[in-house]
């Protein structure tokens, strides 16, 4: 385990009488992350010791180590993987005014053992040139007419796995698997790679249409990024499904830990993260987007423009995943 020094929340004295810390086991793998911890420490004196891995290799830590484990918070990538955790028993309810009145319904637990604290969507990218009239909504991605001209990951990405368990909320088990079989048709290639090779295929002309999440492409108009910056100018996207159930959305989201050592410290972070300047530098500095309503997106993600976004619960999009990998499988998806 390893110390990071933290970030900021409003002022707290520091509790007399024991060390101050609280312990994170994170999956979010950002070098822009560390700016909150020091922000936090520096604000409150509580240390951060942080522990990184896959959310799955977190989850197996967490079981074994039981009531021994040392673990306040678990802060994960998406809300199925947070879904997974709780459906273990390894998170616990957080009552707390600042975090129901924060973050909104649709990005917390419906019983508060997770809350949401950045988001990013997960849209269609088309070739300007080649497709001039795009799909505009995530459904029309299996009409015929774009047969041999989509790119996406596997589904046994957990992205995929939450936009597929999206879709069964929306459109039923049967309409999601009608989804399934049409994008399956349509595949360009076989799906391989990250999200940035999906964008790679559609500047190498391997594809047509892609599915990304936003804060990838946000990525390239901030950072050089081999095979796509300075390559993108027939590059252009759409926020699917406007004018019925919003654009798919996932978060970043944490809970506090069942046996948290700490468990007034954990709160007192994840109230902090609900802050204006955290929820500035914890979205915008990875190019997602602020979960709290009237905070300022950055300028690289205000760039890719308004959206309606859908406002499903995202706790369904871990009820869901079991019976969207069934789907995916049953269809033969890769």
């Amino acid at each position: 385990m390893h110390r990071l020094l933290a970030a900021a929340f409003i002022a707290a004295t520091a509790l007399p009488g024991w060390a101050q810390e609280v312990n994170i086991y994170s999956s979010r793998h950002y070098d822009t992350d560390e700016k909150l911890y020091l922000d936090f420490t520096e604000a409150t004196g509580i240390e951060v010791n942080r522990i990184e891995g896959t959310t799955d290799e977190l989850i197996a830590r967490l079981k074994a180590e039981g009531r021994n484990s040392p673990a306040d918070i678990l802060l994960t990538v998406d809300a199925g993987r947070i879904w997974l955790a709780d459906r273990e028993g390894l998170l616990q309810p957080v009552q707390s005014d600042v975090l129901d009145s924060r973050v909104p319904a649709e990005f917390r637990h419906p019983d508060d053992h997770w809350f949401g604290f950045s988001t990013r969507a997960r849209i269609i990218f088309h070739s300007k040139s080649r497709v001039p009239n795009p799909p505009r909504t995530y459904e029309a991605l299996a009409d015929p007419e774009w047969k041999g001209r989509v790119c996406i990951r596997s589904a046994t990405d957990v992205y995929n796995l939450s936009l597929m368990s999206a879709i069964i909320a929306h459109d039923g088990e049967a309409g999601a698997a009608e989804w399934a079989k049409g994008v399956l048709d349509n595949l360009a290639r076989p799906p391989e790679g990250a999200d940035l090779d999906q964008l790679r295929g559609i500047i190498s002309g391997q594809c047509d249409i892609a599915v990304v999440n936003t804060y990838y492409y946000a990525r390239t108009l901030a950072e050089n990024v081999d095979g796509i910056s300075g390559e993108s100018e027939d590059l252009a996207w759409v926020f699917p499904n406007q004018e019925t159930t919003g654009t798919h959305v996932n978060i970043a989201a944490a809970g506090i830990v069942i046996n948290s050592p700490n468990k007034e410290n954990a709160v007192r972070f994840l109230e902090y993260l609900t802050t204006d300047q955290a929820q500035a530098y914890f979205a915008n500095q990875n190019y997602e987007f602020p979960v709290v309503e009237g905070v300022k997106v950055s300028e690289i993600a205000a760039s890719l423009g308004t959206f309606r976004r859908d406002t499903l619960n995202l706790s369904v999009l871990g009820e869901n995943q079991p019976k969207a990998q069934e789907i995916f499988n049953a269809v033969g998806f890769p």
